[in-house]
C-alpha cells in the first residue's frame, strides 16, 4: 500500500525559479526511501511542499491513497508526516519528556500533568528503544540523544510517514549505526521513512529504493539492489565522480599556525578549550575530529579572531595573533571557510558580486581613485564564477536567491583565491551534494600541495577528515585526546571510540604528532 503519492508536483517561485517541475514520487507503508540530489536539485522544496510549508501551483498529495490538501505544518501532522529538521528545535533547560509533549502536554485539573508526560514519553522510547532517560535535561544529552527526541516528538504525535533531513550529519559511526536500528525497527513497525542524505554509502546501506532529482526534475526511481554509490552520483550530477581523493604524501615546510596552551571559558562559565596544543606546516592538511559541540568551533573562532580566549598563544606566521583585529589577521596571512556561512560566510542581502570580492574590495589594484574599479571586479567575480562553477542568474543577483551549495561556493571560491597561506576550513562541505563536496575537497589538498599552504579542516564528515587530512586530532570536551601521524590509516571505528571518550591516548602516545 501506498503510504505516501505525490503526484506531477510544481513549484515556481515568484522570482520565476523553478524548483519542482513535474516531479512525482511515492512511498511505499513500511519502506525506507532515499530522496537524493545536488543542492539546488528540489529535494527540500518538495519537501517543504509535503509538510505544508510551501505551497505548489500544480499537482495533488495523497495519504494512505486519498487526496489531501497540506496548508501548514499541523495540517502535515494531523495526517501522519512528520519531519525531524537537520538542524535540532529542542528548548535545551527543558527535559526529554517535556520536549516531547510541549503544546500537546496532558492535563489533570486542569494543570499539566508531569507525572503523565514523563510515562508516555518514557514508554516510546522504551517501544522504539531509543534509551531515553524521559527526566534527563536535553541539554545534558548528546547531539545522538537530542536525535532520538527530535524523531520520538514526532512519533508521539502520530506520525506514519517520518521525514529525515541530513539525520547523520552529526553523528559518530556508532550512533549513526544505532539510529539505522532503530529505523529499521520503524519500517518493520509499517512506519515509512523519507531519508533525505548526501552520504551515499549510507543511503546503500539503509534504503529499500531511491529517487534522484536533478534540476527540478525527477531522474527517476531505483531499488538500491541495483545501483552502487558510483551509479547514484553519475544519476545526481550527470558525471562520474570521484568518490576517493588521490593525493601525495606531504612534504611539510616551515610551521606556519603554531597553537600553544590554548584555553577559553565561555560566557555559561564552560571551559570549552582545555590547554590545546598543535603546529601546522606549510603543505600539509590538519584535520580534527570530534562530536559536535566539544569545542572544535570554539578552536576555529579562537584561531581566526572571531571570540577572545583566556590563556595561551596563537602565532600565525610568527606573529601573534592575541587581540588583533580580524581585517589584521587575515591580512598576515589567513583565510576562514565558516561553519555557518549564511551567518558568518556572506551577507544574504548582498550580490554574487559583492560576497565574492568582500575581503578585497578595497585593495589598490582593485580601486579606480578612492572607487570601487567596477569592470575589474565584475570580471573578477566572472572569473570566480567560472572556476568555481557557480550557478546564478547573474553576478547581481542577491546571493540568499542561490541554493545552499552555490552559496558555498561562493564563500570557498572567495576564501581560496585570497592570497592567505593559511586557510581554517569548517565544515566546508556540510549540506552539499557530491559533486561540489568533491570540487571543495580537491581544492583544498591542490592548494595545499602546489602552494605550500597549511590547512587547518574541521569536519564532522568522517569519510572526508580521513581521504583530506594528512594528520589527524581528536578533540573530546575542549581537549586533544588522540594524534594520528597518518589519517587515511585510521580505522573508523577507532576514530568513533576516541569521539565517544570510550579510548584515550596519553600524552606519551601523542608526542611528535601535534
Amino acid at each position: 500500500m501506498e503510504a505516501l503519492k505525490m503526484e506531477n508536483i510544481t513549484k515556481i517561485y515568484p522570482n520565476g525559479f523553478v524548483a519542482n517541475k513535474g516531479i512525482t514520487f511515492s512511498v511505499q507503508q513500511g519502506e525506507i526511501h532515499a530522496l537524493v540530489g545536488e543542492n539546488g536539485a528540489g529535494k527540500t522544496t518538495l519537501m517543504k511542499v509535503l509538510f505544508g510549508m510551501e505551497q505548489p501551483q500544480e499537482g495533488a498529495i495523497y495519504v494512505n491513497e486519498k487526496k489531501v490538501k497540506i496548508s501548514s505544518p499541523l495540517e502535515a501532522i494531523e495526517l501522519g508526516v512528520g519531519m525531524v529538521h537537520q538542524h535540532f528545535m529542542l528548548l535545551p533547560s527543558m527535559t526529554v519528556a517535556q520536549n516531547v509533549t510541549l503544546g500537546m502536554e496532558p492535563r489533570k485539573n486542569g494543570l499539566v500533568d508531569t507525572q503523565k508526560a514523563v510515562q508516555i514519553t518514557q514508554e516510546m522510547s522504551d517501544k522504539y528503544r531509543f534509551g531515553l532517560d524521559a527526566t534527563a535535561r536535553v541539554g545534558d544529552l548528546s547531539v545522538g540523544l537530542m536525535q532520538k527526541v527530535e524523531i520520538l516528538k514526532a512519533l508521539i504525535r502520530g506520525a506514519k510517514v517520518l521525514i529525515l533531513d541530513e539525520p547523520t550529519a552529526v553523528l559518530t559511526p556508532q550512533e549513526t549505526r544505532e539510529l539505522f536500528e532503530q529505523l529499521k525497527l520503524l519500517r518493520t513497525e509499517g512506519h515509512s521513512v523519507i531519508f533525505i542524505s548526501h552520504k551515499l554509502e549510507e543511503v546503500m546501506e539503509l534504503c529499500d529504493n531511491v529517487t534522484v532529482l536533478r534540476h527540478g526534475y525527477c531522474n527517476g526511481t531505483h531499488p538500491i539492489s541495483e545501483l552502487d554509490a558510483a551509479g547514484i552520483s553519475r544519476l545526481m550530477v550527470g558525471r562520474d565522480v570521484v568518490l576517493k581523493i588521490e593525493k601525495e604524501d606531504p612534504k611539510p615546510g616551515k610551521p606556519i599556525l603554531e597553537v600553544r596552551n590554548l584555553t577559553r571559558t565561555n560566557a555559561e562559565g564552560k571551559k570549552t578549550l582545555n590547554d590545546v596544543s598543535f603546529t601546522i606546516h606549510e603543505g600539509e592538511v590538519l584535520g580534527i575530529a570530534g562530536v559536535e559541540g566539544n569545542g572544535q568551533s570554539d578552536l576555529s573562532d579562537s584561531i581566526s579572531g572571531m571570540v577572545s580566549y583566556d590563556s595561551g598563544t596563537v602565532k600565525l606566521n610568527g606573529k601573534d595573533l592575541k587581540g588583533m583585529k580580524i581585517v589584521d589577521i587575515r591580512s598576515a596571512g589567513m583565510s576562514v571557510i565558516p561553519e555557518d556561512r549564511m551567518t558568518v560566510g556572506c551577507v544574504n542581502d548582498l550580490s554574487v558580486q559583492d560576497n565574492a570580492i568582500a575581503d578585497r574590495f578595497d585593495k589598490k589594484e582593485n580601486m579606480n581613485g578612492i572607487f570601487l574599479d567596477k569592470k575589474k571586479a565584475k570580471s573578477i567575480t566572472d572569473a570566480l564564477i567560472k572556476e568555481f562553477e557557480i550557478s546564478c542568474d547573474s553576478q547581481d543577483e542577491a546571493i540568499r536567491f542561490l541554493s545552499g551549495g552555490n552559496i558555498q561556493k561562493v564563500v570557498v571560491a572567495r576564501e581560496f583565491t585570497s592570497g592567505a597561506n593559511f586557510v581554517v576550513a569548517n565544515q566546508p562541505t556540510r549540506g552539499v551534494d557530491v559533486g561540489t563536496a568533491e570540487m571543495i575537497r580537491k581544492y583544498l589538498v591542490r592548494q595545499t600541495r602546489e602552494k605550500g599552504i597549511g590547512s587547518l579542516l574541521i569536519s564532522a564528515d568522517l569519510n572526508e577528515i580521513l581521504e583530506v587530512s594528512d594528520r589527524l586530532l581528536v578533540m573530546r570536551q575542549g581537549r586533544i585526546v588522540a594524534a594520528f601521524p597518518k589519517a587515511n590509516v585510521v580505522d573508523v571505528d577507532e576514530l568513533g571510540e576516541y569521539m565517544l571518550g570510550i579510548r584515550t591516548m596519553t600524552a606519551q602516545e601523542m608526542e611528535g604528532v601535534l
